[in-house]
């Protein structure tokens, strides 16, 4: 079978075949698990086929990624000459996560971040690009495997020479790597959340430490409060903790008026070499939208090559801080930017830099977004924490339903990438009859994962994950 074959043409071939054989979206994702902790997590809101992505379409979607996480990590040496408090600021961080951020710094950025694209007409379209710890989907590739147990699913993977990324796997080779720990080593590792949100995550990060147990980390849960900072370490209990894997965010400290209280401990104590935190927290500088407006911007393209400006040209839609004063627009006219946003709400986007799952995202083509809440919202924004962006037409994916018809969903395709490079997808998708437009977990989205054509020259098995390569 040809490699060659797109996503679009796996994905027909695919949808044919489910119909041929007559069989039902529950009996496709019936051996999906039925923990009570991913239920906790994802609602047991299961897609009914993985998405498709050929070869070529894959290599060039995975290079597009990871220029964007390089040229986002370039940017405090490249407009900043270093500065990264001057840069942090830019992206519109405030003084105390300023000052977090700078005492929470890895020897290198982290190489773990998760791009959430729309696909419109023209090919992959950014939303957002986040990066750090606190990424949801890494257990896609335990959702792969699931549906790889149904046979429809397993032969067609054998046929077009189908497999996908382990990104669970990749992610502890993150740790061991970004943290400096040997395999083989059995770190002591505590996933710490937020107190506020830990009662609702615990059972998912009881199910997640069990997969990490069995990966080789000693895997334990709790919240940032139930930490100590005692005899020349970091203890959760009786327990002596070697890596810190963060799943509070630098937002907590904007809701929290204790946050400092609660965070500055443990940041010290990895100032000072006693834990290592999994990932610092200097990740959510380049995972602001501010960041992207720099990226976007048309006075920073002298920075970096043509090869780079064609493939951020490619994905990353036209993105601006909310500023007074005039903006360059793509065909290279200038406008006030206010004024552009006002008489242009059909087509834009209201964004907050820093926040996460859509929240506080206003779309300004929505029928209950009338024009004084998008002049009100606009102005509010001006000069503070947000950004404006080119709407994105997402294309309908068909995914096939109980009733046997397929029907036209909405995806967000979460590509990871880690230290070996591409990470794979995590999918999540709304059916286009929800009329819901922030596709996330809070709004009520299927989840699932992603199987890409194998190149000619892999010896890998179809149907089963890439092996992950120790560093």
């Amino acid at each position: 079978m040809s490699t060659r074959l797109s996503r679009a043409e796996l994905t027909a071939q695919y949808l044919d075949e489910v119909k041929r054989r007559g069989i039902s979206a529950g009996e496709l994702v019936s051996t999906q698990p039925e923990s009570v902790g991913l239920r906790s997590f994802y609602g047991g809101r299961w897609l009914s086929r993985p998405l498709f992505i050929g070869t070529e379409e894959c290599e060039q979607l995975a290079n597009d990624i990871l220029t964007m996480h390089a040229a986002l990590t370039s940017l405090p040496d490249k407009l900043y000459g270093g500065d990264l408090a001057a840069f942090a600021r830019s992206v519109g961080m405030n003084d105390v996560q300023t000052s977090a951020v700078l005492r929470s710094r890895g020897a290198s950025v982290t190489k773990q971040s998760r791009a959430d694209l729309y696909m419109d007409e023209s090919g992959f379209k950014l939303l957002e690009f986040n990066m750090g710890s606190a990424l949801g989907g890494i257990d896609q590739s335990d959702m792969a495997r699931a549906l790889l147990d149904q046979p429809v699913l397993a032969e067609f993977a054998q046929t077009h020479r189908l497999g996908y990324v382990d990104t669970m796997r990749e992610q502890v080779n993150n740790m061991f790597v970004e943290c400096g720990f040997e395999y083989g080593s059995r770190p002591v590792l505590a996933t710490v959340d937020w107190p506020s949100s830990y009662e609702t995550l615990e059972p998912y990060m009881h199910h997640f430490a069990t997969r990490l147990q069995e990966m080789g980390i000693d895997a334990h849960v709790g919240h940032i409060g139930q930490l100590e900072v005692r005899d020349g370490g970091v203890w959760l209990g009786e327990v002596k903790v070697d890596i810190i894997q963060r799943l509070f965010m630098l937002e907590d400290l904007l809701e929290y008026p204790d946050a400092p209280a609660l965070m500055d401990p443990i940041l010290d104590a990895a100032a000072r070499g006693e834990v290592k935190i999994f990932t610092p927290l200097d990740s959510e500088m380049f995972a602001s939208k501010g960041a992207l407006a720099m990226l976007s911007d048309e006075a920073n393209r002298q920075y970096f090559d043509q090869q780079t400006l064609v493939s951020l040209d490619r994905i990353l839609p036209w993105t601006r801080m909310v500023r007074s004063g005039p903006v360059t627009l793509e065909d290279g006219s200038q406008a006030e930017l206010l004024d552009y946003v006002l008489s242009h709400q059909e087509d834009l986007v209201l964004k907050p830099t820093s926040r996460h799952a859509g929240e506080g995202v206003l779309l300004g083509w929505r029928d209950d977004t009338g024009a004084e809440l998008w002049e009100e919202r606009a102005r509010e924004a001006l000069d503070g924490p947000w950004v404006v962006q080119r709407r994105i037409r997402p294309v309908p994916e068909l995914f096939p339903m109980p009733d046997g018809d397929p029907e036209p969903w909405i995806v967000n395709w979460g590509v990871f990438t880690v230290v070996n490079g591409y990470g794979g997808v995590f999918a999540r998708a709304l059916s286009v009859e929800s009329d819901l437009e922030v596709v996330g977990l809070v709004t009520g989205a299927s989840v699932g994962c992603c199987l890409h054509v194998l190149p000619e020259d892999s010896d890998v098995e179809p149907g089963t994950a890439l092996p992950v390569r120790k560093q």
